[in-house]
């Protein structure tokens, strides 16, 4: 993989820990010579260390999605650092307690409505918002998991996840015209931050060990960080609006 993405401009989001697959694909795409940029949310001064352990220093930006000031300051913040952008990797998710682990028929939708935004709603802000930087050939990729089935205990994210993976797709309809593609990873579980936060996680753990045909490791998250790499560079340019699945095969198989 050396060398496909050299000279790529990428911005990342969603890096929270070293486990974050946000983080692989960082670390992975500076292997393979991408100029990279990162957001934060919330406690900036935590991403900015885990940064510091990627090959090389990588400015963190400020983003809430929900805000739609640091949305429409983006393009500017981004460009203090890079003339442009190639990439933009979406690896953002979050759902209020009440809409996991078993309560989908008790969750208000004041929760609904915010694990929504964040997860959903969000793709197409932060797409809108990078296109100032934007030229053909450019690339948005983001993170979901299959949200063809209901999954015990991901009840209202799962719904949020069919949406951004319905979003996706609209995406690649409105900016194929661009020449701009839309194209989501589907991961396997992996013991990530946003994973832990999930009550009854170790259900999907249980069953990926026993059915994934290749095989599944709870805690490497380089394969679906090659996946977002592959979908970034220019070995995929008539592809948009798919969904690449990185699963050990898992998705492919009976109930």
């Amino acid at each position: 993989m050396s060398g496909l993405l050299a000279g790529k401009r990428l911005l990342i989001t969603g890096i929270i820990t070293d486990a974050s697959i946000a983080f692989s694909v960082a670390k992975l795409a500076q292997e393979n010579g991408a100029t990279v940029v990162l957001t934060g949310y919330g406690r900036l001064s935590l991403v900015e260390r885990i940064a510091k352990r990627l090959p090389e220093p990588a400015p963190v930006i400020e983003l809430d999605v929900t805000n739609a000031e640091q949305l429409a300051g983006i393009a500017d913040k981004v460009r203090e650092h890079v003339d442009g952008l190639d990439g933009v990797v979406h690896s953002i998710g979050f759902a209020p307690q009440s809409c996991l682990g078993g309560g989908f028929l008790d969750a208000p939708w004041e929760d609904v409505a915010t694990a929504v935004q964040v997860s959903t709603y969000s793709y197409k802000s932060l797409a809108t918002a990078c296109l100032p930087l934007m030229g053909a050939g450019g690339s948005i990729v983001g993170l979901t998991f299959d949200a063809t089935k209901a999954w015990p205990v991901y009840d209202w994210m799962g719904v949020a996840k069919a949406g951004l993976e319905s979003a996706s797709r609209y995406l690649a309809l409105h900016l194929g015209k661009q020449g701009i593609r839309s194209n989501l990873v589907s991961a396997g579980p992996l013991r990530t931050m946003a994973a832990k936060s999930i009550p009854g996680f170790e259900q999907f753990e249980t069953a990926w060990a026993e059915r994934a045909p290749l095989g599944w490791d709870l805690v490497d998250q380089e394969p679906a960080a090659r996946a977002v790499c592959a979908l970034l560079s220019d070995w995929f340019p008539a592809t948009t609006g798919e969904i690449v699945h990185v699963d050990g095969g898992y998705h492919a198989l009976g109930a």
